[in-house]
């Protein structure tokens, strides 16, 4: 099964220059869906990121990566 997952390009916590390449190298055959994600609130607070139903979200880039890892199939 695929994974679903997307990163908003608005979120003032992460670097999409950085962050797909790292999410691309954890899930390998998957196609990362770049757009807003309409979790404004919580996204001007902290890094998130969507993955397979689930917004994981936490202070950090490398901290919210570290989470979404639990989640990759």
């Amino acid at each position: 099964m695929a994974n679903d997952i997307r990163v908003c390009e608005k979120c003032n916590h992460i670097r999409l220059k950085s962050i797909v390449p790292k999410l691309e190298k954890m899930a390998p055959e998957t196609e990362i869906k770049i757009g807003c994600k309409s979790y404004c609130g919580p996204c001007a607070k902290r890094a998130f990121v969507f993955i397979n139903g689930r917004y994981i979200s936490a202070p950090t880039e490398e901290e919210v990566l570290a989470k979404v890892a639990k989640f990759v199939k």
